[in-house]
């Protein structure tokens, strides 16, 4: 098994096994932990996406199962990360997900898939201006759990309301939203100007972000406040083909991208942890250390979890001329 470890916080599916099946098999499921294991993923966040809430209720409750019944599986998934419902309905906003199933907050519907997840829901993506009173995000912070953005055209207004309830968190940057924006005032710019508050998760297959992108993301972002998510599904470490993701089919070409069949999104990533952290060093120039704060200690502390690390600094300038520190 490969000596390089990663925590995933945002996974869909895995060596061909989607996680969002109605009828997910036992085996299925410890065939994707044994291949995430051998690839060196120490532990994930397994992803439900958006559908119509009882759907999204039963493929929780019946990973939840599965995981209990299975050591490994037990030892691979930390827990569930809920990606949507209460998300943007909005074309480009919505992204993958069904847009019919896609809504406004509601804490009894909130409520039904933390139950169907019994205690292990640690990460909730949802649109800040579908929660425009903060109820859902301040009852799911108080809980615990942790209240990422995403799938989301906030204004900054409406970002910062859900910021002051708790808001720690945003969801795959420069994804989520339409290839045609306003120049300036969009949401991009509007979670980097906030990113000080904020955790921010980064795909780095090179797809959902050009390479020199993402660099410039990190470099305003700082490395300790970012991390990576695979966001991978079930085309993770299979190549080009046809493959499951909840309700729908997805395309991988040869070029290994994900993508709609119109194209006018991608679906979620083909690439593992380990690519990622091969394009953090060779595409960006990052160091050993910086990728190992991306893709393992950042996210791991996400997980409640420490790693004994030495500060690092990233030349990324600060407003006051300064550098961005990192704490451990």
């Amino acid at each position: 098994m490969s000596m390089k470890k990663y925590i995933d916080l945002q996974i869909n599916g895995y060596f061909g096994v989607d996680f969002n099946q109605d009828d997910l098999a036992a085996e299925d499921l410890n065939a994707a932990c044994t291949a995430l294991d051998r690839d060196g993923v120490e532990q994930v966040l397994v992803t439900v996406i958006t559908d119509e809430i009882p759907k999204m209720a039963a493929r929780i409750s019946r990973l939840v199962q599965l995981r209990s019944e299975d050591p490994l599986a037990r030892q691979i998934i930390a827990g569930v990360h809920v990606e949507g419902p209460f998300i943007s309905t909005k074309a480009g906003y919505v992204g993958a997900h069904p847009v019919s199933a896609a809504k406004q907050a509601s804490w009894p519907e909130m409520e039904s898939l933390l139950e169907a997840a019994d205690g292990l829901v640690q990460i909730v993506t949802l649109s800040p201006e579908q929660d425009p009173t903060q109820q859902v995000t301040r009852r799911l912070v108080d809980d615990g759990i942790t209240v990422s953005a995403g799938h989301t055209d906030a204004s900054l207004k409406q970002l910062d309301a859900a910021i002051d309830a708790g808001l720690s968190m945003f969801t795959h940057l420069g994804n989520g939203c339409p290839r045609l924006m306003d120049r300036h005032d969009n949401i991009i710019q509007r979670v980097l100007s906030r990113s000080e508050h904020l955790q921010i998760g980064l795909i780095a297959d090179g797809a959902h972000v050009p390479f020199f992108a993402l660099k410039n993301y990190l470099d305003l972002i700082g490395i300790d406040r970012a991390f990576v998510v695979s966001d991978a599904i079930s085309a993770a470490g299979c190549g080009p083909g046809v493959y499951p993701l909840g309700d729908q089919e997805v395309t991988v070409g040869a070029d290994g991208v994900p993508r709609a069949e119109d194209d006018s999104h991608l679906v979620g990533s083909a690439t593992t942890m380990a690519q990622m952290a091969e394009n953090l060093q060779l595409r960006l120039g990052l160091t050993a250390t910086e990728v190992r704060r991306l893709t393992y200690t950042n996210p791991l502390k996400q997980l409640g979890r420490c790693e004994n690390v030495l500060p690092l600094h990233m030349n990324a300038p600060l407003k006051n001329g300064g550098h961005q520190p990192t704490t451990t």
